[in-house]
């Protein structure tokens, strides 16, 4: 059966090639990857700031075309599966046929490194890095809503060429927080700021996560900051795509 990739927003729009990292992540796992072309947002920025109406809209929608498929639902990102597993169920409440819907949706999703090491069984995956040191960020939603504590860093301590180093206060939030950044910008950058100068104190050259809006959050920062400090998600260490920023002089897959 067919893993379904519901790939985010942000993901779609900006971040491109961490899509492109989990298809062929998935494929190393031996899954095959089926792309439901009707996806849109699953309505996690209006939820987030309270405009119900409009994010049970979206949640609609992205059910209609998931509850159509069949499989794994697999996401690059924590902070919409949990919107998919724990806030759709809770919008549809009032709604018996869309809540029925919503709970089989929700069986069905997971977020990538749950995928892999909690149903597959994953240890080991990917052609990794050359030789390259990260440190790893987790994110609120996934950590805290899903129970992601170790799943992303178990696959990377794998990986070949990959050497983690511990992260100081690695479960502090970053401060992105969605549209809290935009409504709360001075609280949001003092939140990064903070974080900020754990990753730099952490000395590995790559931050790495599990979704791209906290790594767009810190990447702004870091560039802002003039520091050598990439990020990347998981997905691309694992699949070998640092050899595209020139971090490793070899082809992808060898």
């Amino acid at each position: 059966m067919a893993v379904q990739l519901f790939v985010t927003c942000l993901v779609n729009s900006f971040f491109p090639e961490v899509g492109e990292a989990t298809v062929d992540v998935l494929e190393m796992a031996g899954q095959t990857v089926e792309f439901p072309a009707d996806q849109t947002c699953c309505g996690q920025p209006a939820y987030n700031v309270g405009l119900r109406d409009q994010a049970r809209k979206m949640a609609a929608h992205t059910l209609d075309v998931l509850d159509a498929t069949e499989g794994p639902i697999v996401l690059p990102s924590g902070s919409c599966a949990d919107m998919i597993v724990h806030h759709i169920p809770e919008l549809m409440a009032d709604d018996p046929a869309r809540f029925a819907q919503a709970e089989r949706v929700a069986e069905r999703t997971r977020e990538l490194s749950q995928f892999l090491v909690d149903d597959l069984g994953v240890e080991t995956i990917g052609p990794g890095c050359g030789e390259c040191s990260i440190s790893y960020h987790p994110s609120c939603h996934g950590l805290r809503n899903l129970n992601l504590r170790s799943q992303a860093e178990a696959l990377l301590d794998q990986a070949p060429g990959v050497t983690r180093v511990d992260l100081p206060d690695a479960e502090n939030c970053c401060g992105f927080g969605g549209l809290f950044s935009v409504d709360m910008p001075e609280v949001s950058v003092a939140m990064m700021e903070t974080k900020l100068k754990n990753v730099e104190s952490a000395g590995a050259e790559i931050l790495v996560g599990g979704d791209v809006s906290c790594l767009m959050h810190l990447g702004g920062g870091l560039h802002r900051r003039k520091s050598p400090i990439v990020v990347k998600h998981f997905a691309e260490i694992l699949a070998g795509y640092l050899e595209r920023a020139g971090h490793v002089e070899r082809k992808h897959g060898a």
